[in-house]
């Protein structure tokens, strides 16, 4: 394909995109599809010869579509977002364009250079501390993870690393096998199952703890689960505490578990995945009270602040351990500037990365802080409407507080009778949601999930809602 056949593919792109999102609304939220769907409609084989572009455009309906399920629908509830917009669909297309892997800071010197100052913007708009960020002039900084999940694996690692060397200080005749096995971290029990999966990943033992009765993570409870495992002879060394569960929205007490941490040198990482965009906005920062005491923080501004998948920002106050947790330096990725600026293959699991910096400049030029704040405001509002809606109706109870853009809520009764509400409403196809269970309390979860949602839609959810509780205790 020549730039003159490309062109006029990428406009045609362009419009099918620009239609698809502008209609997103008269689909159906859920395809209709079977597994194995998609084979029946595709040759057995790829073509021998080259095809129009104007085929594969006449095949996206056929093939691609009737198996989506419309995330960015205004009727898609589930999960939390995953966040899209103009702006960062056309950064994407220019990294795809400049196509480098921007591992080292010669390979691209803007790929560093930019991702350093955007994370620079971003921390200032969360309002971090100043050891954060990297124009403090201090050893702190900020990167571009592919997902919170790595970035919990990454601090693990870099806690693990950072261990090693302070009890090999006190203890020069131990090895790292004597170590390792020792070594233990913590989380609340409703932390995402990433975080378990880290402590697999990393080779450490895990334990999730039991929270409060508001499913928080609390200081003393932190303090006894370390006491008792420092008895028991192992050596506590990283705590995960999250803002805004998967389950509830639920957010752990930073200052208590941050005072704990350093009371016993733990590195705390905050996980704020989803909840972590709600920073920008200064009225709801007493949920961050705290993070001064973290060694390292992140949020995903792919889920709830516009900028398309993948771009997760990470802060690390200390990121030579991180470094010195995955250095491996050959020749042939070496430079003559080295130490003057980031190589990020140092700060991550992988060592390729893409130019994913532009769709956080192109997103905070295009929209301004102003118009972000906005967004988060109104999903939280919205949130706030429904649950309104459930309060109204003496047949429903919420689950949890309303803090965020989730909705925990379920018929009161049982959990038989929640779970039939769930598969009448996803049933019937209108609207999408996905349940969760806590303390063997089994309730259903509305996300404000597209950026495209409005008063009506939720409305017309509640409308679903009600009309499928209708008919699930019409037959009980």
């Amino acid at each position: 394909m020549e730039a003159k056949e490309f062109k006029e593919f990428a406009k045609a792109m362009t419009d099918y995109v620009a239609d698809y999102l502008e209609n997103i609304r008269d689909r159906p939220v859920v395809p209709s599809v079977q597994p194995g769907y998609l084979r029946p409609l595709v040759p057995e084989q790829a073509p021998e010869k080259a095809e129009p572009w104007t085929a594969v455009m006449a095949d996206i309906e056929r093939v691609v579509m009737s198996g989506v399920t419309h995330w960015h629908s205004p009727r898609f509830h589930a999960y939390f977002p995953t966040a899209q917009s103009y702006p960062a669909i056309v950064a994407d297309m220019l990294s795809g364009a400049i196509a480098c892997i921007g591992f080292t800071w010669i390979a691209s010197p803007a790929c560093t250079e930019l991702e350093v100052v955007m994370l620079d913007w971003l921390g200032q708009m969360l309002g971090l501390p100043e050891e954060f960020l990297s124009r403090s002039g201090g050893e702190g900084g900020g990167v571009i993870q592919g997902t919170a999940s790595e970035a919990t694996l990454v601090a693990l690692l870099g806690a693990k690393t950072r261990m090693l060397h302070r009890v090999k200080e006190q203890h020069p005749e131990w090895t790292d096998n004597d170590i390792i096995p020792k070594l233990v971290g913590y989380c609340n029990k409703q932390a995402h199952s990433s975080v378990e999966r880290a402590g697999l990943l990393g080779g450490v033992q895990l334990r999730t703890l039991k929270p409060d009765n508001k499913r928080r993570l609390r200081g003393d409870i932190l303090k006894e689960a370390i006491e008792k495992d420092i008895a028991d002879g192992l050596i506590p060394f990283y705590v995960v505490a999250t803002l805004g569960t998967t389950s509830s929205c639920t957010f752990d007490d930073l200052e208590e578990l941050g005072d704990v941490c350093n009371e016993h040198g733990l590195w705390m990482h905050v996980d704020a995945a989803y909840a972590g965009s709600s920073f920008i906005c200064p009225e709801y920062r007493y949920l961050m009270k705290g993070i001064e005491k973290a060694e390292s923080f992140n949020f995903n501004p792919h889920k709830w602040m516009l900028v398309n998948f993948d771009c997760s920002a990470m802060w690390l106050k200390q990121p030579r351990w991180i470094i010195d947790a995955f250095n491996v330096d050959p020749l042939y990725l070496k430079h003559d500037h080295q130490g003057s600026a980031p190589d990020y293959r140092h700060w991550q699991i992988p060592l390729g990365r893409r130019f994913r910096a532009l769709k956080l400049w192109f997103v905070l030029r295009l929209y301004g802080i102003e118009n972000l704040q906005k967004h988060i405001r109104n999903h939280i509002a919205l949130a706030h409407l429904f649950e309104k809606l459930c309060l109204s109706d003496d047949r429903f109870e919420l689950f949890e507080e309303v803090t965020m853009g989730l909705v925990c809520f379920r018929l009161k009764g049982d959990n038989e009778i929640n779970e039939a509400l769930l598969r009448r409403i996803n049933g019937r196809g209108k609207i999408h949601l996905v349940p969760s269970k806590i303390d063997d309390v089994y309730f259903l979860r509305l996300a404000i999930c597209s950026r495209f949602t409005e008063e009506k839609d939720i409305h017309f959810s509640w409308e679903e809602v009600k009309a499928s509780a209708d008919e699930v205790l019409a037959k009980n």
